[in-house]
């Protein structure tokens, strides 16, 4: 992965967790155990520092960043969607930040709350705990219920049983020029069972 020092200080990421090669991480960046990190992800520590506690994943094309002084945390099951922005922000223990979200500086997302695709959480927000902010800017629009959080959960036992099996399986390799008789499919397990949970 390209992961730089600046002035000295170097990035440290835990020996089970994933960073995928194309992940970018630079200075005061700590990644906790059975994290993801996804393709083109960046996290800037380069100027406060940046935290990902056990279990949270920062899935592909996201940007973490922060202002000096101020830290950026994931918490432990911290769910953070495809192309996600988040800047000197706290987001608690089993939240999600939806897909193309973006949290501002010194907002807290908290504990099991759920932040919804493309919202946009204004600097200083509180997001209370266990319920779903919505639009630009992001509003409370009701509490989750069980299966929602039970669905998020899921949907986090997915992505650590990808950095397992990136950590296991993942290699550069060059395409194939046709598709093999009897191709295989990625074994996913924790994929069947998010997807009854969704449809329950």
């Amino acid at each position: 992965m390209p992961c730089y020092s600046i002035e000295g200080v170097i990035p440290v990421v835990d020996p089970n967790a994933y960073v995928h090669p194309t992940a970018v991480l630079i200075g005061d960046v700590i990644v906790g155990p059975d994290c993801y990190v996804g393709p083109a992800a960046c996290l800037r520590g380069d100027f406060g520092r940046i935290v990902l506690e056990r279990g949270a994943n920062v899935q592909d094309t996201c940007v973490i960043h922060g202002f000096p002084g101020h830290a950026t945390v994931v918490e432990e099951n911290g769910h953070i969607g495809h192309g996600a922005v988040l800047h000197s922000c706290t987001v608690r223990r089993d939240a999600l930040v939806g897909m193309n979200a973006v949290v501002m500086d010194e907002a807290v997302v908290g504990e099991q709350a759920i932040v919804a695709a493309c919202a946009f959480v204004r600097a200083g927000m509180q997001v209370t705990p266990r319920t779903l902010v919505a639009g630009v800017p992001a509003r409370v629009v009701r509490e989750l219920t069980p299966e929602e959080i039970t669905w998020k959960q899921a949907g986090t036992r997915t992505y650590h049983d990808l950095a397992r099996r990136s950590l296991r399986s993942l290699r550069e390799v060059s395409p194939l020029g046709a598709i093999e008789e009897n191709r295989p499919a990625p074994a996913a397990p924790h994929v069947q069972a998010l997807i009854a949970a969704r449809r329950a």
